[in-house]
């Protein structure tokens, strides 16, 4: 039961009481024990207070004490290094290197001749004098070796200087005279001036020379020159020609250099302007024999040979020309009917005043014999056949004009009776060319073409201009040409056609003044305006007289009684 046993309840609960009992006499002692202990710890607290305080106050004064141990030993290492610094480092270390630096600084500026003090020490800075001694020694050398070298190069460049025959100078930046050659003392400057001019301006040596005369180019105008002179030498690149007062020309080359001076060339051209002028007097004549000769050459032709195209030698082509020729009707009349010196004249006046209208027209003047004119289209230029053809007839039809108006010019003059003149116009196949020999030839042309043209001038009425029919075919469309009759010529087995160029088919008004009637029996051609008033008398009373002729000759007829049977 409950009571009963080894562990009953009784047993269990009085062992709980007696360990209850033993835990509160534990505790008790613990608190004895610890009030105790609280009460030494609180002694030793006291004490270690206590013995804080002293060691604190302990180390302050350490600590002062420190501070004026500590400052006494800095003023005694300084005062030391101090007396060291002057006692030892600055007579053997600083001032030697001082020394040795202000050496280097003078070697470094080029004073080669500075003393390296301090050699004769053993240590690192007598090392360092040594190696700075060899370095100005080799400094020397190589500063002599340059010297000898640069003296060479000035000897050679001067002996160049002098040899070459342009004079030579050159002036510095500030325009001073810095070095010239004996050519340029002694052939472009007096020697009395130039040798004291050297550190001279180049304006006070240019003004010294004008001043004596020296340049032509200055002469009664100096300080126009002296101008001019400065301003070109002031130039980058100038070249310029001076004449010199004993006529003597000086070509001047004058270039600026990098640094500003002015390197001078002086050249004497003198031979040179002297061949230019030779050359130029014999331009001159040249060309005074060239127009000279021009008056004798057509200006096609005298053009072909002056440009090369013509070289002179004997060669002839076929070509088709429209061939012009021109006469003066009863020259041998007028000749015995005027004075030979106002006939010259009058001849001359109608030769140029032909000649200007042919060469207006481009054509190419063959030649004049006495007061033919010979003249020909299509060679040496040519705009083409039908163009020829057109332009050599409005010429003669302008030469036709002008005559009419020479004509009263001249009747003023005294020559009594007007000039008149026949013309013959033929477009064909002719040989063109220089003949003759190689010492003389003549640029002509020859053929059927040329003879037929001369056969229709011969055979034309007064005052006419007979053309072809190959020329007509080529003109007709701007000509107004009149139908002639055939004409037999000598030399051509057939009759030729001929027609006369009457005027241009633009002038509309003119047009009206020509009256043409061709048939079986009748050919009329009447140009009135050309007419003056006692010729359009005179036609008139002839037609009235051939009208009344045909209507005398037609009564007749219906009269005649054999006329009315048959």
């Amino acid at each position: 039961a409950l009571g009963s046993g080894d562990n009953n309840l009784f047993d269990i609960h009085r062992a709980e009481l007696e360990s209850s009992g033993r835990a509160a006499a534990a505790l008790m002692e613990s608190r004895g024990l610890s009030a105790s202990l609280q009460a030494e710890v609180a002694k030793l607290v006291a004490a270690a207070r206590e013995r804080g305080g002293l060691a604190e106050s302990n180390s302050e004064k350490v600590i002062e004490l420190g501070k004026y141990l500590l400052v006494l030993v800095a003023v005694a290492s300084l005062a030391t290094a101090l007396l060291v610094m002057f006692l030892y480092i600055r007579p053997r270390i600083i001032r030697p290197l001082e020394n040795i630096t202000d050496a280097m600084t003078r070697l470094a500026a080029g004073d080669t001749g500075v003393k390296i003090p301090w050699r004769e020490r053993n240590d690192e800075v007598g090392d360092m004098a040594n190696a700075l001694a060899v370095f100005r020694d080799t400094a020397i050398e190589i500063q002599e070796s340059n010297h000898r070298e640069i003296e060479e190069g000035r000897r050679r460049l001067i002996n160049a200087i002098e040899n070459i025959s342009e004079g030579f100078s050159l002036y510095d930046s500030n325009d001073k005279l810095v070095v010239c050659n004996s050519v340029y003392r002694d052939l472009f400057f007096p020697k009395k001036i130039i040798e004291t001019e050297i550190g001279k301006s180049f304006e006070e040596i240019m003004r010294r020379a004008a001043t004596q005369g020296l340049v032509q180019d200055a002469w009664e105008r100096e300080e126009d020159w002296l101008r001019e002179r400065l301003k070109n030498h002031r130039k980058r690149l100038s070249t310029e020609m001076q004449r010199r007062a004993d006529d003597r020309w000086i070509l001047i080359n004058e270039r600026k250099t990098e640094d500003g001076s002015t390197v001078a060339v002086y050249s004497d051209i003198t031979q040179i302007k002297q061949q230019e002028q030779a050359i130029s007097e014999q331009s001159r004549a040249l060309e005074r024999l060239s127009n000279q000769l021009a008056k004798y050459l057509s200006p096609q032709v005298y053009a072909s040979i002056f440009e090369g195209r013509n070289r002179g030698d004997i060669t002839s082509r076929r070509k088709k020309l429209t061939v012009f020729f021109s006469d003066i009707v009863g020259f041998t009349e007028i000749t015995e009917r005027m004075e030979a010196e106002d006939l010259t004249r009058i001849l001359n006046q109608y030769l140029t005043e032909m000649s200007e209208i042919a060469l207006k027209y481009g054509a190419t003047i063959d030649k004049f014999v006495g007061d033919s004119i010979v003249i020909f289209f299509g060679d040496p230029e040519s705009k083409g056949v039908k163009q020829d053809a057109i332009a050599c007839v409005r010429m003669a039809l302008a030469m036709k004009k002008r005559l009419a108006e020479l004509n009263d010019i001249w009747f003023d003059i005294g020559l009594e009776r007007p000039l008149q003149c026949r013309m013959g116009i033929n477009t064909g196949y002719c040989t063109v060319g220089n003949f003759g020999s190689s010492e003389r030839m003549d640029y002509t042309a020859i053929g059927n073409g040329v003879n037929l043209a001369s056969r229709l001038e011969s055979t034309a009425n007064t005052g006419e201009i007979q053309i072809s029919h190959e020329t007509y075919v080529n003109v007709k469309d701007v000509i107004l040409c009149g139908k002639r009759e055939e004409i037999t010529v000598k030399g051509f087995r057939f009759p030729v056609h001929t027609y006369a160029a009457l005027q241009e088919l633009d002038h509309a008004p003119e047009v009206l003044d020509i009256i043409q009637e061709e048939n079986e029996n009748l050919k009329l051609e009447l140009n009135l305006k050309d007419m003056s008033p006692t010729d359009r008398r005179k036609t008139e009373a002839l037609l009235q007289k051939v009208l009344s002729r045909i209507s005398t000759d037609a009564q007749g007829a219906s009269d005649d009684p054999d006329e009315k049977d048959g």
